[in-house]
């Protein structure tokens, strides 16, 4: 689970921040195409931009493999204890179902 203080979510916080002032920065100056800091503020966008994109493939990749991993526990649980699973499972439906019982 992500955490608020987990310090991977903050770089990425600060990365997505980073990506939004350097893209505003391309449109404040999307002026004269010919124009050198338009292109010196473009390669920046890109290269940020690229940067993120790279940072968020491995984190989706991680968490892939933590939610492969957390099924694969949960698997061996309930084969090892079954009418452990058979409890938190008419537990669950119950709590569920006098959830929606009353709206």
């Amino acid at each position: 689970m992500s955490r608020v203080n987990d310090p991977q979510q903050t770089s990425l916080d600060d990365d997505l921040s980073m990506l939004t002032d350097t893209l505003e920065e391309v449109l404040r100056s999307s002026g004269d195409m010919g124009d050198d800091g338009y292109q010196i503020v473009k390669a920046r966008a890109e290269n940020a931009l690229k940067a993120v994109r790279d940072r968020l493939n491995g984190t989706t990749d991680c968490y892939m493999e933590r939610a492969k991993q957390a099924a694969c526990r949960t698997n061996e649980y309930v084969r090892e204890k079954p009418w452990h699973g058979v409890g938190i499972g008419a537990t669950v439906g119950l709590i569920v179902g006098l959830l929606l019982a009353r709206r």
